[in-house]
């Protein structure tokens, strides 16, 4: 994948490559200072100090991130390739006889608007199979747009046809909802294939045809979600952190992929089988899904529609599967034109969506529906938003009672292995920038510290785009306790943190 595709318009200009060689340039250099302002006894593995850089924990983190990695790079550059190869063996008989296109959209940009609904004509224009386009939307200025695009993109073809549902305006859950009763309502056929896109996603040249034809080489596969490239409206720093979320996305999907067990049908683009669409149980999965918790009761789920339909697959005993070369480009903007309130925000909603999903998945369906590694990795969520803590709060713990050296030395590994796992993304097929070790890191602290404060507060949602929050019908006394119980809890499990950091510490003295 091009650069000029992940990045915007327009390929790299050389300014931008001299910036980035610079970047580089400056961030060898800093690794190298920093080599030289640590102890050497830090390093040495006879010394018992050595467990602040590598112990048990940190083996079994940086184990867990090279798994993922090698699994996906396996799938990726050998098993994909090859099923490729045997899908275009079939030919246009891998295609479904009918194809039918759901399209969302709600407070989205006219340009964005108009980007997205091209993408999409364009795309059901050369495929050779029938195709509807169902679109949801709130206004009616949204619908006379959409049909103005199609009469210029669609062209003699009668087999193409639109349908336009219109929304309340009461979020996205019910806007996908009226569309698949509006799906339901066109009688598709047996083998008929259904794309839910985002109204700020566009579909790059070919997505479609590369991942509908795994539907008829994969009879097991009842989800296919797609491969994410970033176009955002911010400054440099925002945007560097919406494509290394990508880039850290694609190699995940992959290696989930392997087990034919992806952790998400991602709402930006994914396809279904549209006999499992028109199910009434999918629908009210998406429509009106909830979590029974044992502490705040039952609450319905906001967001994270794309984790109620893979939910839903799931337990109908269907395997979800990533085609690495579907591509779409996906217009990114931030709430808040603030880059930490921006991504704090954003994380919130994301972890707080898998942490929801987390729970009631493991919890309803299983070893025996998701499998041993599958499993393995959900239980690994939970506890990963503490142990990505753990190196930072030993070292600064170390560095006041016994001297800075300690978090020198931190530092030092930081920069080191952060830069080396950028490194290892090239092979991913994405760009890299020389941020990313930076934004690596505050992912990994800022984010654990969003995931623990999600992990109390899962009943907390809002939407980024529609500003709608969840309506609680408890008494005021009701939620006064969830609220304070919620800060009591999380509390305590700061206090429980600070303790075993201390342990670590106690265990590391000669």
């Amino acid at each position: 994948m091009s650069s000029h595709i992940a990045g915007g318009a327009t390929a790299p200009l050389k300014s931008d490559l001299c910036a980035r060689f610079f970047g580089w340039a400056c961030l060898f250099a800093l690794i190298v200072l920093a080599s030289g302002l640590i102890d050497p006894d830090l390093l040495d593995p006879e010394h018992k100090k050595f467990i602040l850089l590598v112990g048990g924990i940190g083996l079994w983190r940086y184990g867990n991130a090279a798994m993922h990695y090698l699994r996906g790079m396996y799938f990726l550059h050998w098993k994909f390739p090859r099923m490729r190869r045997a899908v275009e063996a079939m030919g246009d008989a891998a295609l479904p006889s009918q194809i039918f296109m759901v399209v969302t959209s709600f407070r989205i940009p006219t340009h964005t608007t108009y980007k997205v609904y091209r993408s999409v004509f364009e795309e059901v224009q050369r495929l050779p199979v029938p195709c509807t386009v169902i679109v949801s939307i709130v206004e009616k200025a949204d619908e006379n747009f959409i049909k103005q695009i199609m009469r210029e993109q669609v062209v003699g073809r009668d087999d193409i046809r639109l349908v336009v549902v219109r929304a309340r305006g009461t979020g996205k859950r019910d806007g996908l909802a009226h569309a698949f009763r509006a799906l339901s309502r066109q009688m598709p056929l047996e083998d008929a294939v259904v794309g839910v896109v985002d109204g700020d996603t566009m579909m790059l040249p070919g997505c479609v045809e590369n991942a509908v034809k795994f539907f008829a080489y994969l009879p097991s596969v009842g989800g296919i979600t797609t491969n994410e490239f970033c176009q955002v409206e911010g400054g440099k720093l925002v945007r560097e952190w919406h494509s290394l979320r990508f880039v850290q996305r694609h190699i995940n999907m992959c290696s989930m992929s392997l087990s034919r067990r992806v952790l998400t049908m991602t709402g930006r683009l994914s396809f279904f089988r549209a006999s499992l669409m028109t199910e009434p149980a999918f629908i009210r999965d998406v429509e009106a899904d909830f979590l029974e918790h044992w502490r705040l009761g039952r609450f319905r789920f906001l967001t994270g529609d794309d984790k109620s339909s893979w939910f839903s697959l799931m337990r109908a005993g269907w395997d979800t599967f990533y085609v690495p070369d579907s591509n779409t480009l996906t217009v990114e903007h931030p709430p808040d034109s603030n880059f930490f309130r921006a991504t704090r925000q954003l994380m919130f909603r994301w972890y707080g969506n898998s942490l929801r999903q987390n729970f009631r998945t493991t919890r309803l369906l299983g070893l025996r529906q998701l499998g041993l590694f599958t499993m393995y990795v959900l239980y690994d969520q939970r506890v990963s938003m503490w142990t990505s803590l753990l190196g930072l709060a030993a070292s600064a713990t170390a560095a006041v009672l016994y001297g800075v050296e300690f978090i020198l030395a931190y530092l030092f590994w930081v920069l080191l292995s952060r830069t080396l796992v950028t490194l290892l993304m090239l092979s991913a097929g994405h760009p890299v920038d020389p941020l990313y070790p930076l934004v690596l890191y505050y992912n990994q602290i800022v984010g654990s510290a969003m995931k623990v404060h999600a992990l109390f507060h899962m009943d907390q949602q809002s939407w980024t785009r529609q500003k709608t929050t969840l309506d609680r019908s408890e008494t005021n006394v009701d939620l006064a306790i969830n609220h304070w119980s919620s800060k009591t809890m999380q509390a305590s499990a700061f206090a429980l943190f600070g303790g075993a950091v201390a342990l670590l510490l106690a265990l590391s003295q000669p």
